[in-house]
């Protein structure tokens, strides 16, 4: 293993090399078991990447980030220190899958969109709500980014400032009707319910319907949950607002989305949204595509949203950037998972907990970079005449 290391130790000496400019360096090493530790970059390693087998030394020579995500997934690479500066290294691999990438676009082509969603959104989403539970804020299970008035204020706090946000952007009150797209486990349904709205949540995941209507009976709301796709909803009536808290990105067709917001709402009605976001369209990594969020979905391209936006009926009424936000939240959320590991890997097992903290920790550190953006927006249907 020793001149196996040797060798590995030099492809990653050059592309190092390459990545940092003289004096920027982050200093690391790799150790594996009866072999001398290499170091790379000048002063104390920030961290330690520990080969434990002969798969991680080659996930290690590959250079490609979603074969290492993998050996760390899988037990044949470990990492001491602080992950999130091993993260902040993460654009010196390749990321190159064209097939992955060119499958993502065939598959609703071949067997439609709507039933392609139903099958992608159960793998990220049917895990036992418990799992989500652990790491979600406690007051609301919020599956999307807080509102915080200043960076050490509670999760549960900027999630309820988050949700008043959307209640009052959208105007509406008791026993007005509100759609909430992607219910997720409940939060906006149980918020608004409380208050006399009227929601109706839509969901295509089996574990988030039982788990809201376990809500929804519990309090006595006035909520409907509906496991249905929203291109295949078709209400009795238009609804006086719709929410959709961080399910644009499962809706890439902005065109095709916006139409059926405008098919939904009635006329001077208000759209609330929010979303994780990236400048260029469907370039998130081949890791999130594989192991978080399979499909074609995207983060939210802003531009090309308003574009869509400014040909459609909706006028825009303001866009706030929440990518510190999303910093925060999604670091609270990377803390408490780190919290729970024991309990996760005991009930779900080591792979499902090591892919969301990289998943986690990828997050909050991309947002800190701004490698990854989010945004919150309203749209108004203008009242006919």
């Amino acid at each position: 293993m020793e001149a196996a290391l040797d060798r590995i130790a030099g492809f990653v000496e050059k592309r190092y090399r390459s990545f940092f400019p003289p004096g920027r360096e982050i200093p690391f090493e790799i150790r594996g078991d009866g072999v001398t530790p290499r170091r790379f970059g000048p002063g104390t390693p920030a961290f330690t990447i520990v080969v434990k087998d002969r798969s991680g030394l080659a996930a290690l020579g590959s250079l490609d980030k979603t074969a290492v995500a993998e050996a760390y997934i899988g037990g044949s690479l470990d990492v001491e220190g602080d992950l999130t500066r091993v993260l902040a290294m993460r654009s010196m691999l390749d990321d190159r899958h064209p097939l992955l990438f060119a499958w993502r676009f065939v598959q609703p082509l071949l067997f439609g969109q709507v039933s392609r969603d139903k099958r992608w959104i159960a793998r990220h989403y049917d895990y036992d709500s418990a799992f989500y539970l652990l790491f979600l804020d406690g007051r609301h299970r919020c599956y999307s980014q807080g509102i915080f008035a200043r960076a050490g204020e509670p999760l549960e706090d900027a999630m309820t400032r988050k949700l008043d946000f959307a209640l009052d952007a959208v105007g509406v009150g008791p026993g007005d009707r509100v759609l909430d797209i992607g219910g997720g486990w409940g939060a906006f349904t149980e918020h608004a319910g409380k208050r006399g709205v009227r929601v109706t949540s839509l969901t295509i995941s089996e574990e988030s319907e039982r788990f809201m209507k376990g809500i929804v009976a519990r309090d006595d709301l006035p909520c409907t949950v509906v496991r249905e796709h929203l291109f295949e909803h078709r209400p009795a009536e238009p609804y006086d607002a719709i929410v959709n808290l961080g399910v644009t990105e499962h809706l890439p067709d902005y065109r095709k989305t916006l139409a059926t917001y405008r098919a939904l709402l009635r006329p001077g009605g208000k759209v609330y949204l929010d979303a994780s976001a990236h400048r260029q369209k469907n370039a998130h990594s081949s890791f999130l595509e594989r192991y978080i969020y399979p499909g074609n979905g995207s983060l939210l391209c802003l531009h090309e949203y308003l574009a869509e936006v400014a040909i459609s009926p909706f006028r825009l009424l303001g866009v706030h950037d929440d990518r510190h936000n999303y910093h925060l939240t999604t670091r609270h959320w990377a803390e408490r998972l780190d919290s729970h590991r024991e309990e996760v890997e005991d009930r779900w097992g080591r792979e499902l907990y090591r892919k969301f903290r990289l998943y986690l920790w990828g997050s909050a550190e991309g947002f800190q970079r701004d490698m990854i953006q989010a945004y919150r927006w309203v749209l108004e249907l203008p009242a006919e005449g």
